[in-house]
């Protein structure tokens, strides 16, 4: 796969993507990052990208020459087609279905805006898609690129060392993961379950979908509104629910209510 990244911070991303596992998906030529900077596009001797807003305000708004230009070049490196991004507040929120149906495409670009943004018109004729990694606003694109690098990154094939890892993340298949332990056995800050040292495959496997689905239910309780259980899911749900409320304990959200 190849991801493009429009930006005026080329360094940034680079290094970003240089470490940890999209690192070593680079290695393994199973990702290819490119970046390209609006600058080198630019016609003037200070390499102008951005200019004030059209009705006046603060801020400066990339404009669309250099942009323009830039992306050309970029669509023109190869001869593969690709389905441009653009990183903003006000777009759809990214999600792992979303992340998962990128890193099957053969090649994406992300375009990232600095500034009050980018020229309209531009977004309007060239960008395919807009993508918010939440509802905040930052400095610029770049993170929000390198985010969605790594989500994009991680699932191609042989990226992982182990391939059940993703399919064992959460969002994966719509809840929560579960939680997680190593050594030691014993600590003080508590104990390892018996049953994940039981050796019983059904056992740990049934207690990490109930732990699943409980966390769900206590942290993102939305999430299950938009799934339908199985009688075996809905069971575990409600075996942790009653276990839950032996110990006195409350949801976040319903002990604010």
């Amino acid at each position: 796969m190849r991801i493009d990244v429009v930006t005026l911070f080329p360094d940034f991303v680079r290094q970003c993507a240089a470490v940890g596992v999209v690192g070593r998906a680079q290695q393994r030529e199973l990702l290819q990052v490119e970046t390209w900077n609006p600058r080198d596009y630019a016609t003037d001797r200070h390499r102008t990208v951005d200019a004030g807003s059209y009705g006046g305000g603060p801020g400066m708004v990339m404009m669309i020459e250099p942009l323009r230009t830039t992306l050309a070049a970029m669509r023109d490196a190869v001869p593969e087609p690709v389905h441009l991004i653009y990183l903003s507040p006000q777009g759809a929120r990214l999600t792992q279905g979303r992340v998962k149906t990128l890193a099957k495409q053969p090649r994406i670009a992300l375009l990232c805006g600095r500034y009050e943004g980018v020229d309209e018109r531009l977004l309007a004729h060239e960008v395919d898609e807009e993508l918010s990694i939440g509802d905040y606003v930052l400095s610029g694109g770049e993170l929000a690129a390198a985010v969605i690098i790594d989500a994009v990154g991680r699932l191609q094939d042989g990226a992982l060392n182990d391939a059940q890892s993703a399919e064992q993340d959460s969002f994966s298949d719509g809840l929560l993961d579960c939680p997680h332990y190593a050594k030691p056995v014993h600590d003080a800050l508590g104990s390892v379950p018996e049953v994940l040292l039981s050796g019983d495959h059904a056992a740990i496997a049934r207690w990490r979908l109930k732990q699943s689905l409980g966390r769900t239910w206590l942290r993102r309780p939305e999430l299950l509104s938009q799934r339908v259980l199985d009688a075996g899911s809905r069971a575990l749900l409600d075996e942790f629910r009653r276990e839950h409320a032996s110990k006195g304990l409350v949801r976040q959200n319903d002990a604010a209510e």
